[in-house]
């Protein structure tokens, strides 16, 4: 079936794309990388020494989708946190968000450079090994981007097959439901 992943005769994952599903991937992907930002190093003029030691935000992100991709490590979502949880959440956050960007940049990067190598036009695409993991990463992200600007909760999504045609919110719904079912089809590839 084109736009979800398949396990190959030789045990390997590939997935059909069509034009159209091509395009509207790699434009959520670029939008990825612009919601993370170039992080740092992207400066070509910075000193790397001093990019390899930079340190991390502590507050949380105020932006509800990037609050999603990168969460507090202490502490219930939604809940308030007594002080001593904000500070360790932040302590943990200035420490590690800023490779979890960068890997999240690679991931998002990947995807749009093997969706580039179909030169804009559809095609199939065999990602092995270590790649599979990237598009995993890359697919789930856009997944709880979405999610997050949706406001889907666990009990909200089985409504969300019941938008009618003219709700605005539906061409997202579509998205975040093929994203999904395409993480899920690529999960089902790799346990063969």
């Amino acid at each position: 079936m084109a736009g979800l992943f398949e396990r190959t005769r030789d045990g390997g994952t590939a997935i059909a794309l069509d034009e159209v599903e091509a395009d509207i991937l790699r434009s959520l992907e670029v939008q990825m990388l612009e919601l993370i930002g170039p992080g740092p190093g992207g400066d070509a003029h910075e000193d790397p020494l001093a990019a390899l030691f930079a340190e991390g935000p502590t507050e949380a992100p105020a932006d509800p989708a990037l609050a999603r991709l990168f969460p507090d490590a202490y502490g219930e979502p939604g809940e308030a946190a007594d002080q001593q949880t904000k500070a360790a959440a932040g302590e943990f956050r200035r420490y590690t968000e800023l490779d979890l960007r960068a890997r999240k940049r690679e991931d998002a990067l990947f995807v749009v450079r093997a969706l580039d190598g179909l030169g804009g036009q559809g095609g199939v695409l065999r990602p092995e090994g270590e790649e599979r993991t990237r598009w995993l990463g890359a697919l789930n992200d856009l997944r709880l981007t979405i999610g997050a600007r949706l406001e889907v909760t666990e009990e909200d999504e089985q409504g969300l097959y019941d938008l009618p045609d003219g709700d605005e919110r539906k061409p997202l719904v579509m998205a975040y439901l093929w994203l999904g079912a395409m993480q899920e089809s690529l999960l089902e590839a790799m346990a063969g």
